[in-house]
């Protein structure tokens, strides 16, 4: 049990070196209001004057302070130690004496503790200035004396509630946030000062003390100022737990006064008084009260707090140990061979970069799509969505098609309907779908240009320690990406271009959707037709003009016999039309329905019973601009729809086609292009012995990341070692 202490001391060395915080190692913190007698406490321990004393905020950085148990062996081996250092020449005083030594002067030995209290003051002024304020930065000290029991110490400013002189406002609370700070570590002890003339039930360091271990299990309570109380009065119910029970226990001490203090009353001295002082006013707990007893208290709980400790310690370390190799393993070695580093970097990026567009990265992100999953998704989703959202016939009004027809025809009107309207109308609409490609193309550009990052983060961690290799890296793919974006487009650009170089109108698929719009167009017809002779009157006679009858074999009505006949002979010529040129010839079906429709409007010129309900409406077109908003005749409806059926027809099949080959496209000239010259134009760029020191050129952070992590794990194997060599006899 005894070896567990100096085990804790020489874990605290080891990390001392390194300024680490990553490990709560026990120890004993003293905490208590200010001028409550926390630095008296710890002189009647050490039993020597060595800490600052006045009035006011005196403590002002935490110290560390290492009590060691000596036996005359360690002191003699000490000394052989010094005079090898000292190069022969004896430290006096240190044989058979006491001495200190504190971290920040190395292997400076202190045997004057004058001396070890005014370099506590200077350290404290060096880095807390003249003021009052106070630091979080503690100062080490470590006292070897045959006079101490093994024991590890940290003296806390004291907590006081009203900044004083040239103290900061806030002085309260970087108190407390100290204080917290020492005290939440789960493997410290609390030792709460308070002074016997005051209350304790007001006892700051107990209610601060309650914040961090409310079930008291890690909380030792000192009662001082025994002597100091008032008359009549005394701290047996204090001293019993009979006010505020302490799971640890509650220990009376008597400290020097400050008129001691003043005459330099030997630590001896106040010890053999405070216990004549117990013996006479506390007889019956005078065994169990007193700097001795407390002191041999602490000793034993701080050993076995280490003991219940050490397990969870020793895997503490040994998991910060394997952490602190890996990051190492990170940071890589400094680099002796600079062309092979050079060569391997390049290598490994360029790999890193394809296999994250193969979806065969080591590092693959769950977060978001990234590489070729969201080139995938850019090709099959967002520009697949994009023109299945193109409207066939956007843009265009039934006046638009009206007007487009109207204008292919000249100056003659026509008898059917122009196939320059179709094509004009058609080239339109597919104009449309150029947009969306080109912002497919840029969509994937910048995922490539993304994927650059994601490769420096995620796979070759190597190149944060070369910012100008990295750099440069960026700047040979981005240029490469940039050169191949305008190839890229201009291909896309000439697919669409393509579609308009060539309307063909014998496409099997568009010949196919004109068959069934020409059988359904046909089927319209003859419903038109058989429902005619319902609307003539059932008698032989027609109406003329000027209301004459005109009998059946009048030239007029014959001549709209005639053009019945006409019809129906026209329908048997494109009929067989129809045969010549396949069911997909739409300029047949236009001149068969053409056909019928100039036979009906020749009749109804002559006879007006059998016109359109529409025809009376009608205006003329020579004179007056079409309106927007006039009704279309049927033949004008028929011919318009006729038209918006085949744009629709022949776009979708376009639409299909730039679907197919845009994103064909993109992965040719784009993304494999790069994939297959990145490393080449890599190494032709930056694999030049000219750019080999500059490139190669570490940064300094991390240069310093590296050291501190090689410091940090040399601590924690040597601390593993530490605790090795510790036998379970020892713990037990």
């Amino acid at each position: 049990m005894e070896a567990l202490i100096p085990v804790i001391n020489k874990l605290q060395d080891v990390f001392n070196t390194v300024g680490a915080d990553i490990i709560q190692l026990p120890q004993i913190v003293v905490v208590g209001t200010q001028s409550s007698g926390k630095s008296s406490v710890l002189e009647s321990l050490v039993g020597r004057d060595l800490l600052p004393r006045g009035t006011g905020v005196v403590t002002r950085r935490p110290l560390i302070l290492q009590l060691v148990h000596i036996d005359p062996e360690d002191r003699r081996k000490t000394s052989e130690e010094n005079e090898s250092k000292k190069n022969g020449r004896l430290c006096r005083g240190i044989e058979g004496e006491e001495w200190g030594k504190f971290l920040h002067t190395k292997n400076k030995i202190y045997t004057d503790f004058e001396e070890i209290r005014g370099e506590i003051e200077t350290e404290t002024e060096r880095i807390s200035g003249n003021n009052k304020g106070i630091s979080d930065e503690p100062i080490h000290l470590k006292i070897f004396s045959p006079h101490v029991v093994n024991l590890t110490l940290v003296d806390l400013p004291g907590i006081t509630k009203v900044p004083v002189g040239d103290q900061p406002k806030d002085i309260e609370i970087q108190i407390k946030e100290l204080i917290l700070k020492y005290i939440s570590n789960p493997n410290s002890i609390i030792l709460a000062v308070t002074a016997a003339n005051t209350d304790m039930a007001t006892s700051e360091a107990l209610k601060v003390a309650r914040e961090v271990d409310p079930d008291g299990r890690r909380t030792l309570a000192v009662v001082t100022k025994l002597d100091l109380m008032d008359a009549g009065t005394d701290a047996m119910d204090v001293l019993m737990g009979r006010v505020i029970p302490v799971k640890l226990g509650i220990i009376g001490v008597v400290n020097r006064s400050q008129l001691d203090i003043n005459q330099k009353k030997a630590v001896a001295d106040s010890i053999r008084d405070e216990y004549a002082f117990l013996q006479k006013k506390y007889p019956s707990l005078a065994n169990r009260n007193g700097t001795k007893y407390l002191a041999r208290t602490l000793n034993r709980l701080l050993m076995h707090h280490i003991r219940d400790c050490l397990p969870e310690l020793k895997t503490r370390i040994n998991v910060l140990a394997a952490q602190y190799q890996s990051l190492l393993n990170s940071y890589g070695e400094p680099v002796d061979d600079k062309s092979s580093t050079l060569l391997q970097l390049i290598t490994k990026f360029a790999a890193e970069y394809c296999h994250t567009i193969e979806g065969t990265a080591k590092y693959i992100e769950t977060a978001e799509l990234c590489g070729g999953a969201r080139i995938c998704y850019i090709f099959h989703e967002t520009f697949g969505r994009t023109l299945e959202s193109v409207d066939p016939l956007g843009g265009l009004t039934t006046i638009d098609v009206l007007t487009a027809i109207r204008n292919a025809t000249g100056p003659r009107p026509a008898l059917f309907v122009p196939e320059i309207s179709f094509e004009l109308l058609v080239k339109r609409q597919i104009k449309r779908l150029e947009e969306p490609s080109l912002r497919c193309v840029e969509l994937v550009h910048e995922e490539m240009q993304r994927i650059i990052q994601h490769c420096s983060n995620y796979s070759t961690q190597e190149l944060l320690r070369f910012p100008k290799l990295h750099d440069a890296i960026v700047e040979v793919v981005t240029s490469l990406l940039r050169k191949r974006l305008p190839v890229t487009n201009e291909m896309v650009h000439n697919l669409v271009a393509i579609e308009l170089s060539y309307i063909n109108t014998k496409h099997p698929d568009f010949a196919d959707a004109c068959g069934v719009m020409n059988n359904n167009l046909e089927e319209q017809r003859r419903n038109r037709m058989r429902d005619l002779p319902s609307a003539v009157p059932r008698d032989k006679s027609f109406k003329g003009p000027g209301g004459q009858t005109l009998s059946p074999t009048d030239p007029l009505a014959l001549e709209g016999e005639a053009s019945k006949a006409a019809a129906s002979g026209s329908q048997s010529a494109s009929a067989s039309e129809q045969n010549e040129s396949g069911m997909g010839n739409w300029r047949g079906m236009l001149r068969k329905e053409d056909a019928g429709a100039a036979g009906g409007d020749r009749g109804t010129s002559q006879t007006p019973v059998l016109a359109s309900p529409h025809r009376g409406h009608a205006v003329n077109l020579l004179d007056v601009p079409v309106p927007v908003s006039r009704k279309l005749s049927a033949r004008e409806q028929r011919d318009c729809e006729v038209i918006e059926r085949l744009i629709k027809s022949y776009f979708l099949i376009v639409r299909k086609n730039i679907q197919d080959s845009v994103p064909k496209a993109v992965m040719h000239f784009l993304v494999n292009h790069v994939k297959d010259s990145l490393q080449s134009e890599l190494v032709g760029q930056l694999y030049k012995t000219a750019l080999l020191n500059d490139l190669l050129t570490e940064s300094e952070d991390m240069a310093q990341r590296r050291n501190e992590a090689a410091d940090m794990l040399k601590a924690l194997q040597k601390a593993s070692q530490v605790i090795a060599e510790i036998r379970e006899t020892h713990m037990w």
